[in-house]
C-alpha cells in the first residue's frame, strides 16, 4: 500500500523570460500551486493547460508585499545593461530584485532555492556585468536556505520574439558564430536551450539533496535532457 505524497508549492519570478516560461509548465506538473510574481498582466503566460494551479500575483519588485507560504523558489529574473539602460537599472534587476524575492519566500517559509546566475559570474570580476552576478550569487548564499541551486548557463537559445522580447544582437551574432561549429564547441561554453535549463533546475530542486549546488553550462546540458 503506497502513501500519496502532498505536492510542493512553488514560486516562480521571471515567467516572462526564456527560461521562466520553459519552466512554468514543467512547474505546473510537479507543484501544487505555482505561485507567479509579475510586474504586468501576461495573458499569453498564465494561459496554460493547468492554469487552475497557477496563482498570479503582480508585484513591484522594489516593494514586494508578504508572500504566500511556499516550499520551493525559483528566480529566473535578468535583464541585460543595454536593455535596463544603465548600470544602476541593470542591478536593480538582477540583483535588488533577486535578493528581495529569495529573502520574501524565505521569510514565508520556503527551503529550496534555484537562481540563474550567468557563466563567468565572479564577484571579484572586473567585468560589472559577472561581478553583479557573483555579488548576487553570495547574497543568496547567505540566507539560510536548506538548499541553493545556482545555475550558470552560457548563450541560451531560445525564440525571444515570441515572448515579446527584443532580439538580443550579441546572441544572435554568437549563435550565428557557433551553431555550424555544433559538438566542437566545449559544452562548458556551448550555447543552450533554455528549456533544457529549465528542466535541470528542476531536477536538482525536486531531488531536494540539502547543500549548495553550482551548476555550470555542462552539467545543465547532462542533467537538463
Amino acid at each position: 500500500m503506497t502513501t500519496a505524497t502532498t505536492p510542493r508549492s512553488a514560486l516562480l519570478a521571471g515567467a516572462t523570460g526564456l527560461i521562466g516560461s520553459a519552466l512554468l509548465p514543467e512547474l505546473c506538473a510537479s507543484h501544487d500551486p505555482v505561485h507567479l510574481l509579475l510586474r504586468r498582466a501576461a495573458p499569453g503566460v498564465t494561459a496554460t493547460a493547468c492554469a487552475t494551479r497557477v496563482k498570479t500575483h503582480l508585484v513591484d519588485f522594489a516593494a514586494l508585499p508578504t508572500l504566500p507560504p511556499v516550499d520551493d523558489v525559483f528566480i529566473c529574473l535578468g535583464t541585460t545593461i543595454a536593455q535596463a539602460g544603465s548600470k544602476e537599472a541593470f542591478r536593480a534587476v538582477d540583483f535588488d530584485a533577486v535578493l528581495a524575492v529569495a529573502r520574501a519566500a524565505r521569510a514565508a517559509g520556503a527551503t529550496r532555492l534555484a537562481v540563474v546566475s550567468s557563466l563567468g559570474a565572479d564577484s571579484r570580476s572586473g567585468v560589472f556585468y559577472n561581478r553583479v552576478k557573483g555579488e548576487m550569487e553570495a547574497a543568496m548564499a547567505a540566507l539560510g536556505y536548506e538548499q541553493l541551486v545556482i545555475v550558470r548557463p552560457s548563450l541560451l537559445l531560445g525564440d525571444r520574439a515570441v515572448l515579446g522580447q527584443p532580439r538580443r544582437a550579441g546572441e544572435q551574432w554568437m549563435q550565428r558564430l557557433l551553431k555550424p561549429l555544433g559538438a566542437l564547441v566545449p559544452a562548458s561554453v556551448r550555447p543552450i536551450e533554455a528549456a533544457t535549463v529549465a528542466r535541470a533546475m528542476l531536477r536538482v530542486v525536486r531531488d531536494g539533496t540539502p547543500g549548495l549546488h553550482s551548476l555550470p553550462s555542462s552539467q545543465l546540458q547532462q542533467l537538463g535532457r
